[in-house]
């Protein structure tokens, strides 16, 4: 006697293999065909667990969104002179884009082609302005240097760390979150912090 094979996938499996899709195809261009086909369950298997693809993206964002804006209530994110929080959140930036990579890699290619894909671009940018404003901070301080303008200090150090999603993976040797954020932290504090 056979029997049917169980839908074991769970909603935590189901995003995975979401977001793996969706990074791949595109979220525009993955179906829910494309979606049951990887999961390798049918489209009403897809649907017990989430209402549409739509739900999956924000759930899939809001792990990369939480995740970061979960920095930001960390103790040495919040108390200390700027400077030496901005090098901590930098660093925590870092390490959480490593930790969650395919969802972070998923939250910077939205477009806003949906009203998920709106709401994850404001809540990106006010994430990207209160840490814009650690640096603006450590500038008023006399930490960093002035001589390069704010806005563009805040894009490079931004172009820099959000960069990691298109080379970045996993080998087993030893290039791990703690290695690659001491690299972008000196890499940008040697260059910001003004000469004592």
């Amino acid at each position: 006697m056979t029997t049917a094979k169980r839908d074991t996938y769970t909603p935590e499996t189901l995003l995975t293999v979401a977001v793996r899709v969706f990074n791949e195809r595109g979220y525009d261009g993955t179906s829910m065909e494309h979606l049951s086909k990887a999961a390798g369950i049918s489209k009403s298997s897809i649907y017990h667990h989430v209402a549409g693809k739509e739900e999956l993206l924000r759930r899939a964002v809001s792990r990369a969104l939480d995740g970061l804006f979960g920095i930001l209530d960390e103790e040495h994110a919040r108390v200390g002179r700027a400077a030496d929080r901005l090098e901590y959140v930098v660093r925590r930036m870092v390490e959480v884009l490593i930790a969650e990579l395919p969802y972070v890699t998923l939250l910077l290619r939205v477009r806003g082609n949906t009203g998920t894909e709106r709401w994850a671009l404001e809540r990106r940018r006010d994430f990207d302005h209160r840490v814009a404003e650690l640096l603006r901070a450590a500038a008023a301080d006399g930490d960093v240097r002035d001589d390069v303008e704010f806005r563009l200090a805040t894009r490079l150090v931004f172009g820099m760390i959000n960069s990691i999603v298109e080379w970045y993976r996993p080998d087993g040797r030893g290039m791990g979150e703690r290695e690659v954020g001491d690299a972008v932290a000196r890499l940008v504090f040697e260059g910001l912090r003004r000469a004592g």
